[in-house]
This record gives C-alpha cells, structure tokens and sequence, in this order.
C-alpha cells in the first residue's frame, strides 16, 4: 500500500464514514455474541457463558468510544460551518 493510500486510510478511519462503518461492524460482531451466549445457557457451559458476558462488555464499551468519536467528530462539523 501506497503512502497516500495510507493517509487516506488514516483518514477514513476518523472520519464520521469511518466511525459509521466501525460501529455497524461492532454491532454486527454483538451478533456472535448472542449466539454464543445462547448456545451457552442451552448447553448450561458457565465458562462459555462468562466469556459470551466478557465480550458483551467489550462490545459495549466500544460502541460507547465510538459514539463519542462521534460526536466529537459532529461537534468539529459544527464548528467548521
């Protein structure tokens, strides 16, 4: 990958586009998760289950971040014109 290319890419990342995109990929990821939590209480696995909660949290706390991202990113918007 090309310098400029990976400029660009830096800057896609910070963009809103990007935080868009990051956030529809985490909350697809909350999918697996659900998945995993369900097939844990069915099969009654607690260590399977605790791991389904670990990733939940995380799941949450990024979609917290990225949310302020966000927002930080409409409020530079803003102040821009």
């Amino acid at each position: 990958m090309s310098t400029s290319a990976l400029s660009k890419a830096k800057g896609f990342k910070k963009s809103k586009s990007g935080t868009y995109l990051s956030i529809g990929t985490t909350a697809f990821g909350a999918l697996s998760v659900i998945k995993q939590a369900k097939k844990a209480r069915t099969e009654h696995d607690t260590l399977r289950l605790v791991d389904a909660v670990v990733s939940a949290a995380a799941i949450v706390t990024g979609l917290a971040i990225l949310y302020r991202e966000l927002k930080r990113l409409g409020d530079d918007d803003v102040l821009l014109g």
